[in-house]
């Protein structure tokens, strides 16, 4: 089986994002049923920890204890990575060593290092330029309420970070059209990167990018590393909270979505998050299903 890494969505073709929706949902299923088998038997996953988590950290956790694996959880306090040894050195140690490795980091670049030296599949848990994993449950979590996500239209609202680089990715992979509202000094910087052959509609106007909109998505003003930005990003994103009124201008059946941990009252109001139409509780929970059929198309080869 070659070597293959999950970096961002384009490291897989649309047609294999789509198998791995599918197989997060029949995994789900099968674990509603009682059914947990052992995927990973006797397989390990490392799992590198620069930035705090809870969804992140418990579900691939989780996906390796029940599915008869481990997964092994390193933080810079208690590895030489703290202590700086060089990311290559740790790659080729650690895939000597585990069948996967996790990282959830800052740099994007630390993420590439990682995989360039690696004997084993690399999963980006996160840095500050992408969030694949995320967009991975999001889509299972549309294809479950609402059916295939092709030909819709989907609201980003707020800062142009991880996620939203993430969301243009999946716009791409998975056929539908994205709107994307910024403030001003905010805008994703994949923005002048993309071909002219992909559009994405772009604005400062969150009510013209939730307009007619299938699904709403936002993400807390200030991403960690970012604190102290905090009061100046709340003053500039204040025209940019989803609430009732943002959410009449979508479609009526509209989903809403956020990655969590979501902040009431500032990027989202308390009754959005709350409201029936908001889906962030299965969006999160299928961290858990959407990963272990990552887990089980890289380290395995193939699915059940």
């Amino acid at each position: 089986m070659s070597l293959r890494h999950f970096l961002t969505l384009q490291d897989l073709l649309p047609a294999e994002l789509r198998q791995l929706v599918a197989r997060g949902s029949e995994l789900k299923t099968m674990r509603e049923n009682g059914e947990r088998p052992s995927i990973f038997a006797n397989r390990i996953l490392a799992m590198i920890f620069d930035k705090s988590s809870t969804r992140t950290r418990v579900s691939f956790e989780s996906v390796m204890i029940e599915s008869g694996g481990g997964a092994i959880f390193l933080s810079p306090r208690d590895t030489q990575l703290g202590r700086g040894e060089p990311i290559a050195d740790s790659a080729r140690v650690l895939s000597r060593m585990c069948d996967a490795i996790l990282v959830r980091t800052f740099s994007h670049d630390s993420v590439e290092t990682l995989a360039r030296h690696s004997r084993v599949p690399v999963i980006n848990g996160l840095t500050d330029s992408f969030h694949p994993c995320q967009l991975l449950a999001d889509m299972q979590t549309y294809f479950e309420h609402r059916g295939d996500i092709a030909g819709r239209k989907v609201a980003w609202i707020g800062d142009g970070n991880n996620m939203c680089n993430s969301y243009i990715n999946a716009a791409e992979r998975f056929g539908f059209s994205l709107s994307i509202a910024s403030p001003e000094g905010y805008e994703p910087d994949m923005l002048g990167t993309l071909p002219d052959s992909f559009a994405v509609d772009f604005s400062h106007e969150p009510e013209r990018a939730a307009a007619d909109a299938d699904l709403v998505v936002t993400d807390v003003w200030a991403s960690m590393g970012q604190e102290d930005e905090a009061e100046d990003r709340t003053e500039s994103f204040q025209k940019f909270q989803v609430n009732a009124a943002l959410m009449s201008r979508a479609r009526p059946d509209a989903l809403f979505m956020h990655c969590l941990p979501a902040h009431r009252g500032e990027e989202v109001s308390a009754d959005v998050l709350d409201h029936p139409q908001s889906v962030v509780w299965d969006e999160a929970g299928n961290r858990l299903h959407a990963q272990k059929a990552l887990l089980e198309l890289l380290i395995c080869g193939a699915h059940g």
